[in-house]
């Protein structure tokens, strides 16, 4: 039977009054309802009034859109009759967010509470943190059991200077893998591959096997795109050994293209480019064309995130209703092991302005807020929606309407919210996967947790990376694209390697070899 929303309202108010009544501290009960307090005989026999229910809780939030219109307020209302709270949302378009954020920064007009969207956004706002713009909130996390759960590893990833200033929003550590064209590989005979020979072997096979039997030589191996992270460098760079971003050497920490791993994995794509084994043009590629490669059936590779394969199925299958993919993620190197590149392991982290929360008794109140946020029953309801109305549960797990335009105008917006996730949330629902390559691609995320190579800088701190550190990347994105394309020798790569050095390189190594001194 469907849960009414009355009847949903009332499950989530009644859950978060015992949690209240559990939680048996000041900041917790800050932003909590009516007083725990009974009505009490005093001597004379009388009856003492209950106190007054505490006035609501005004909490502004700014977080980043990624649906066209701002939701309705369904949620809403259940998220503020559930915590107390009176909630303003100042939603912004995600490709304007940081520019936004920035302005309201500089007027100080930022809200109680703000969503940084990203690791290079945090980044950016290191120098702001350091001088005390922002309340620092790590001690004050034991006081909250949900809170409390978050991953002491990630929190250290977005801290500055050790302390904790951030919650975070989960991102499974690492997604990547391979997607290919499995009726494709069982034409030509192929299994998914499992080293760096094999990867090679299928994609010249996609290329010259004919594997869609028209006749024609005119399919690709791998379509790729203007990306060395998101799009396949990074993560076959991580088949190759490569560090993540940083990594050891002769005992200090250096950047992953001063590492041998790094040019061998350009030499592979230059040969892939060479040979005509991947899209020509890739180096100015974007997302939607690299995967209409694939979705046409020009190409029949695509290395990047595994969940993609969703999208990916749904759309090449309106084309050609035969095509199948597979997933695949071990795929070893040439020394015979694997690895695959971690993110730090969050996506967006909150962050409190002293500019808007004026004393910490307030920040108590909002950081009460985000403990209730973490509940299973609040998670649930700003990450899945209302039981009945958003979803249906099968076999204990979640199966969304298939209307996404209700999704997205009422519930979508607010999994920008969440804090935490699967790993920290206990009782989050799973969702049921209907595509079986699906479930295969989530499986492999997990199986991934084993093999990550992780960047050791992510909590570290260097002035002229952050001041110069995009600038200076730029220099190497040309120069591992020329080299790819055949513009550029090894000499000509190591030249720009000085370049990098000279124009304020050496300095980043430097300052991050003394924060990682001073971290030990």
């Amino acid at each position: 039977m469907k849960k009414t929303k009355a009847s949903m309202l009332l499950a989530v108010v009644t859950a978060f009054t015992l949690l209240a009544g559990c939680a048996g501290n000041n900041a917790g009960n800050n932003a909590g309802g009516a007083s725990d307090s009974a009505a009490a005989g005093n001597a004379s026999g009388t009856v003492n009034q209950a106190e007054a229910p505490q006035e609501p809780v005004k909490i502004s939030i700014m977080a980043n859109l990624h649906t066209p219109e701002v939701p309705n307020d369904k949620v809403e209302r259940l998220l503020e009759e559930a915590t107390n709270t009176e909630l303003e949302f100042q939603w912004v378009p995600d490709g304007t967010y940081d520019e936004k954020m920035n302005a309201s920064f500089a007027t100080g007009t930022l809200p109680h509470a703000v969503y940084i969207k990203n690791q290079t956004s945090l980044i950016m706002m290191r120098d702001a943190i350091r001088n005390g713009q922002f309340w620092e909130i790590g001690p004050l996390l034991a006081d909250y059991p949900n809170l409390a759960a978050l991953n002491a590893d990630v929190l250290r990833n977005t801290s500055v200077e050790g302390k904790i200033y951030g919650l975070y929003q989960e991102r499974p550590l690492s997604r990547q893998g391979l997607i290919f064209r499995k009726d494709w590989a069982d034409k030509l005979g192929l299994s998914a591959p499992t080293t760096t020979d094999e990867f090679y072997a299928m994609l010249k096979a996609f290329k010259d096997g004919d594997p869609d039997g028209n006749g024609a030589n005119d399919t690709i191996g791998l379509t790729d795109r203007s990306d060395l992270v998101y799009g396949a460098f990074k993560t076959v760079g991580s088949w190759f050994g490569t560090p993540n971003g940083w990594g050891e050497l002769d005992g200090k920490l250096a950047p992953e293209f001063m590492f041998p791993q790094y040019m061998e994995t350009m030499k592979f794509f230059k040969k892939l480019h060479e040979e005509g084994l991947i899209n020509q043009d890739f180096p100015v590629t974007s997302k939607t064309d690299q995967q209409n490669l694939l979705i046409t059936g020009r190409a029949g590779a695509y290395v990047g995130s595994m969940g993609d394969v969703v999208s990916l199925d749904k759309s090449i299958t309106e084309v050609n209703p035969d095509a199948l993919l597979d997933v695949q993620n071990q795929i070893a190197g040439p020394d015979g092991s694997f690895g695959v590149w971690a993110i730090p392991g969050y996506g967006s982290v909150v962050l409190f302005p002293k500019s808007a929360v004026k004393s910490e008794e307030e920040l108590k109140s909002i950081l009460a807020f985000y403990d209730r946020l973490m509940s299973p029953e609040l998670a649930n309801l700003i990450y899945w929606g209302v039981e009945g109305e958003h979803y249906t549960m099968e076999e204990g797990k979640v199966v969304p309407i298939e209307d996404t335009k209700v999704t997205d105008r009422e519930v979508k917006p607010y999994q920008a919210l969440q804090i935490g996730g699967p790993l920290t949330i206990q009782g989050f629902q799973e969702a049921k996967h209907v595509l079986p390559s699906k479930q295969k691609a989530e499986e492999l995320t997990v199986n991934n947790n084993d093999y990550l190579i992780h960047d050791p800088t992510a909590a570290l701190d260097s002035a002229t990376y952050t001041q110069d550190g995009v600038r200076l990347q730029e220099l190497i994105k040309d120069a591992t694209y020329n080299f790819m394309l055949g513009n550029l020798d090894e000499a000509g790569f190591n030249q720009a390697v000085d370049n990098w050095l000279k124009q304020g390189g050496q300095k980043i190594i430097d300052e991050f070899n003394a924060s990682h001194a001073q971290s030990q």
